[in-house]
């Protein structure tokens, strides 16, 4: 078989950073303080992109920066300071959208790989081999397009030109960018990293001649959701992305947690590296399956890869069935060393989430607080516990529990 696809996943921050790396993760991608769509997410800028490189190097994982806003007049003068940063401190390669910002980075950067963002909405192969022309090294292609459209834009593009998609996370109402409604409602523009996330929320009809009426829209009681997208889930596809000449499968949540970060890297690894072993039999193991609704999400869907996805019409928000109970930072003569994040109880099963391996339960039958005393509960955000385990767990692995303390 050709290679196997890349793994890209997000880093919102350096904790999510090291998810993604110690969780399988062949590249990240991250943001800094100019430049990217995520504002929330821009924890890279001076010295912690030096260090997030350094970071993800030593691991053989790549780095790919965004660039992918379109930047008006006054920021084009800072472009030349944020490229020549990027290029010392090692970027592998730029997520750009704008042709000027490419051409520019193509100048001043030209060591730098050059990826053109979903934002640009690449739909064809006559205008992703421009792109290849201009200096393009790989086009994130955009979320619209069909399987069999990748496979016909595989077919009819060098081989050296890299493709990438997304095959999991959220997906905008605009689907591929330019949305306009963020910036329109609240004055704050998606297309700067700021979105609102106004295709989130539940809208009700006003009748011009009847003002403080509103009239909700449903067959059946509740609100509905009319902007609202099903989030992307491609894991039991990965073989049908990768016969259609995909290069890099993406994670989308550079603004999720740490552990959305580890827990969908791990089972899209799994899943890669059951598809590395059984191409021709691909489907992955249930624990794989089950991992990807242990994280919050909405409703799952395929996008457009084979048909128009569904809405969302009653709910806007997530479904949290499962939450992280501690962080694991070490493990030392029989004791797990933790640091809280949900309240847990002594008498509770826990389940470890760990790097390359099934989740395994471990439950909790002796607890210590920092100063040795014995616990019942693990009560306070950030609290240091000692959790009875004889499995010299690794640092990075995450517990949780299910929402309720009921599983599945």
């Amino acid at each position: 078989m050709n290679q196997l696809p890349e793994l890209l996943a997000p880093a919102g921050d350096f904790e999510s950073l090291r998810a993604a790396i110690d969780y399988g993760a062949d590249a990240v991608y991250l943001g800094a303080a100019q430049f990217g769509m995520r504002a929330s997410a821009a924890k890279f800028g001076g010295e912690n992109l030096r260090r997030a490189v350094q970071l993800a190097h030593e691991k053989n994982v790549r780095v790919y920066l965004t660039c992918n806003t379109f930047a008006r007049n006054a920021e084009v003068r800072e472009l030349p300071a944020f490229l020549s940063h990027a290029r010392d401190c090692g970027v592998d390669a730029l997520i750009v959208a704008d042709l000027g910002i490419m051409m520019e980075a193509r100048r001043l950067v030209p060591e730098i790989e050059l990826h053109v963002s979903t934002q640009a909405g690449v739909v064809n192969y006559q205008t992703a081999c421009h792109l290849y022309q201009l200096g393009a090294s790989r086009v994130v292609l955009a979320r619209e397009l069909s399987l069999a459209e990748i496979a016909e834009i595989r077919r009819n593009t060098p081989p050296e030109l890299e493709l990438e998609c997304f095959v999991h996370g959220a997906m905008c109402m605009s689907v591929s960018g330019r949305c306009l409604l963020s910036h329109y409602l609240t004055g704050r523009d998606a297309n700067r990293g700021e979105c609102a996330q106004p295709c989130r929320w539940g809208y009700h009809l006003v009748e011009e001649k009847r003002p403080g009426q509103y009239f909700p829209i449903y067959e059946e009681d509740g609100v509905s959701y009319i902007l609202n997208a099903r989030d992307l889930c491609m894991i039991e596809y990965l073989d049908q992305l990768a016969s259609a000449g995909v290069s890099s499968f993406k994670i989308e949540g550079r603004a999720k947690s740490a552990y959305y970060t580890a827990s969908v890297t791990a089972a899209y690894r799994a899943a890669l590296e059951q598809y590395r072993s059984e191409p021709q039999r691909y489907r992955p193991e249930q624990w794989v399956l089950d991992e990807v609704h242990k994280v919050s999400h909405r409703p799952y869907s395929t996008g457009f890869y084979f048909s128009t996805p569904e809405q969302v019409l009653e709910s806007g928000g997530y479904q949290r069935a499962w939450e992280v109970a501690a962080a694991v930072d070490g493990w030392e003569d029989g004791w797990l060393i933790c640091t809280q994040r949900n309240k847990f109880l002594l008498g509770d099963t826990l389940e470890v989430l760990q790097p390359h391996k099934p989740p395994v339960s471990l439950k909790v039958e002796r607890m210590l607080s920092e100063t040795g005393e014995e616990i019942a509960m693990a009560n306070h955000a950030m609290m240091r516990v000692k959790i009875a385990c004889d499995t010299p767990f690794a640092p990075g692995c995450m517990l949780r529990k299910p929402r309720g303390g009921v599983p599945e």
